[in-house]
């Protein structure tokens, strides 16, 4: 497996740690539909996080969650607005980034809530 993938792998892994410890539900994990990839699929109480999970070993090139372009954010609205009828939930839906970064031999999480879409 290529590096950034295991990289991307990991950081998947220490998202769904994260959400886990803050009291999210893991519903789902790399959830495709159509050409959209929805990275985890987490809920608490009655609202359901869509999850983009952004790693990257450095922040040389800019911040993990600058590299969500529009394109993928129309992607995942899309996809969410299929899980939500599929799956017959009445649930609020924000879209949340966790962005990871590498500094030293540890990781950073920040949790962006409501980051880029509100229905």
């Amino acid at each position: 497996m290529a590096q950034h993938n295991e990289l991307g792998k990991l950081g998947e892994e220490l998202a769904i740690e994260y959400l886990q410890k803050e009291g999210y539900e893991i519903l789902e994990t790399n959830w495709t539909f159509q050409k959209a990839e929805i990275d985890i699929i987490a809920q608490k109480e009655d609202t359901l996080a869509v999850v983009e999970v952004k790693t990257r070993s450095s922040l040389e090139f800019g911040l993990p969650q600058d590299f969500v372009k529009p394109k993928k954010i129309q992607l995942l609205v899309k996809a969410v607005n299929e899980y939500v009828v599929f799956k017959n939930l009445d649930v609020d839906v924000r879209f949340d980034i966790i962005a990871i970064h590498k500094e030293g031999k540890s990781f950073v999480i920040e949790h962006l809530i409501d980051a880029f879409y509100h229905f």
